[in-house]
């Protein structure tokens, strides 16, 4: 039996990423200005963070309009890269 394929996305599109990392004053700051550098014009409605329990971590919610595969591959490498982000959802 073969595997059922994964929708495909339309592209451009509204596109929701989470961005996970270590709580710091400038955490959502910083995860904004690399966002921006592949996906401008973010504004504040399409921003929602989230500190964890224990206030250790923050995650930050975006929405974006994605332009293509490419553009959210670099995105997450960017984000990736910097070695303050544990994952990208």
């Amino acid at each position: 039996m073969s595997q059922p394929k994964a929708p495909k996305i339309e592209f451009p599109c509204d596109y929701v990423i989470k961005v996970i990392g270590n709580a710091a004053p400038d955490f959502t700051e910083f995860v904004v200005e690399v966002v921006e550098q592949h996906a401008p014009g973010i504004s504040e409605t399409d921003i929602t963070v989230n500190d964890s329990s224990k206030g250790r971590f923050s995650s930050v919610q975006l929405k974006i309009v994605a332009t293509g595969e490419a553009q959210l591959k670099a995105l997450f490498k960017d984000l990736k890269a910097s070695g303050r982000v544990h994952m990208v959802l």
